[in-house]
């Protein structure tokens, strides 16, 4: 039994709301009452009880005309009803079921009748939201499945990608420094490693089995570290980027910033066309650091917008270079930021380009509330 329910009485008859408040009061029950159909909508409206008990004989509007009204509102059709009925009206209990009823106690009441049907419908209700609820978070833990398989595919094929066009250059008659370049596969193979790393802890952060572990992050370090990773893949499109970032800590977890500041880096550097130019700044914002990732590329159209951190959304676009992704890569970075108790945004307008940011705490005191959850 549920103590904390609440029950509204309806009835015309003060005897019987003094029997049925008295039974029920004991049993650890919150009452409302009504002592008509009309006063029961306005009492109903301010608050939605949990069960209610509806005399079938009223004036100006019977029970049958309250449950029917009650059914036909969206807001208030889950409401289990019980009608209480005289024993001489037990014969429209049919009608009562018909109209959407749950059940029916007969008067002069039975306290232990009463309390057990009372009860029984309390559980039942208890029982529906919490299947209701249980089946929501199994389709939110498909959709992280969904979610999750599919950012491997995506990160992987920006990671072979790159390493693609490195080996491409260094089997062509490309006159090119092939120590260089094999020192930059090296660094690509061993950020695929720490990618498959990250990949599983973002998992294990959908299930509630990781948890940011923040510490003070010297910026700059992370920044030129994702910027020689993604050397190769801005060669190829000749387009410059440029970092105006000397110094700035931020109060977060080292691997997911890593991932946040090159998937944002390599969106960035998908969506410009040859001989464009990505630019990275912060600033320090109250409490907070703000990281700017500002590109030359195509833009976003504002209806999509909304659609880029959204993973019951699919929207997916290719690069100006026809490079393919899922359109997950930014749902990982709005979690990965979140969990660190930042925020993420973008302002783009069509054929001016785009800029992400990032916001993250300055240091554990931040305003900025961590989110372990």
């Amino acid at each position: 039994m549920n103590q904390s329910s609440l029950i509204l009485i309806v009835d015309d008859n003060p005897h019987n709301l003094k029997v049925l408040g008295n039974t029920l009061t004991k049993m650890g029950y919150n009452l409302i009452f009504a002592k008509s159909g009309a006063q029961a909508f306005k009492t109903i409206l301010k608050k939605t009880p949990d069960l209610i008990l509806l005399d079938v004989m009223m004036p100006e509007m019977d029970g049958f005309e309250v449950c029917r009204r009650l059914k036909e509102n969206a807001a208030f059709a889950k409401i289990p009803v019980i009608f209480l009925t005289a024993q001489t009206e037990k014969e429209k209990v049919i009608e009562g079921f018909q109209l959407g009823a749950v059940d029916y106690v007969t008067k002069p009441f039975n306290a232990e009748e009463l309390i057990t049907r009372v009860h029984t419908h309390i559980k039942l209700k208890a029982a529906e939201a919490q299947l209701k609820e249980t089946v929501e978070q199994l389709r939110q833990a498909n959709a992280t499945k969904d979610k999750f398989f599919s950012l491997i595919a995506h990160d992987l094929g920006n990671l072979f990608n790159g390493l693609i066009g490195l080996t491409e250059f260094l089997v062509g008659d490309y006159k090119v420094d092939k120590e260089q370049f094999m020192q930059m596969i090296l660094q690509n193979s061993k950020i695929g490693q720490d990618l498959l790393k990250n990949l599983l802890e973002w998992s294990r952060l959908q299930s509630g089995r990781l948890k940011a572990q923040p510490l003070s992050l010297n910026l700059k370090l992370i920044v030129d570290n994702n910027l020689r990773l993604l050397s190769a893949q801005a060669m190829g499109k000749n387009i410059k980027i440029f970092s105006s970032i000397e110094k700035g800590n931020v109060f977060a977890d080292e691997h997911m910033v890593n991932t946040v500041i090159r998937n944002l880096l390599s969106n960035a550097i998908k969506f410009t066309p040859q001989n464009g130019q990505v630019e990275i700044s912060s600033q320090e914002q109250g409490t907070e650091l703000e990281i700017s990732i500002k590109d030359t590329g195509v833009g976003i159209k504002s209806q999509n917008l909304d659609k880029l951190f959204r993973i019951d959304v699919s929207h997916s676009t290719k690069g100006t270079a026809n490079e393919r992704g899922t359109g997950l890569g930014l749902i990982l970075c709005k979690d990965f930021v979140e969990s660190n108790g930042g925020t993420i945004g973008v302002e783009s307008e069509m054929g001016k380009g785009s800029r992400f940011y990032i916001r993250l705490p300055i240091n554990s005191t931040s305003k900025s509330t961590l989110n372990q959850n």
